[in-house]
């Protein structure tokens, strides 16, 4: 879900995400971006664009795709709906404590 909500920012390159999920406060591993991003693109949820790199090697930027977008909506919802159970349940058990 974090993958696609930085894609739908604009179009990103792997290394990219992993910094800004960084900057983020998630610690995730290089390593575990790209094996990620080849399930969505598997499930066709991502779009992919090369572009070259300035000198360097090309890059491959993703981008959801309109089902990538759905998804993304979708897990929002889904997201949404956990973390306002998870809070009422903190919160019912934080004020039996006070």
């Amino acid at each position: 879900m974090c993958l696609l909500a930085l894609m739908a920012e604009s179009p990103v390159y792997g290394y990219e995400m992993a910094v800004r999920l960084a900057k983020a406060g998630l610690d995730v591993a290089d390593g575990s971006i790209y094996p990620a991003l080849a399930r969505l693109r598997k499930r066709q949820l991502v779009e992919i664009e090369r572009r070259s790199g300035g000198g360097g090697p090309a890059r491959t930027y993703y981008r959801p795709s309109e089902a990538g977008m759905q998804m993304l909506r979708s897990w929002s919802s889904d997201w949404s709906a956990f973390a306002t159970s998870i809070g009422t349940i903190i919160n019912q058990t934080t004020r039996k404590e006070s």
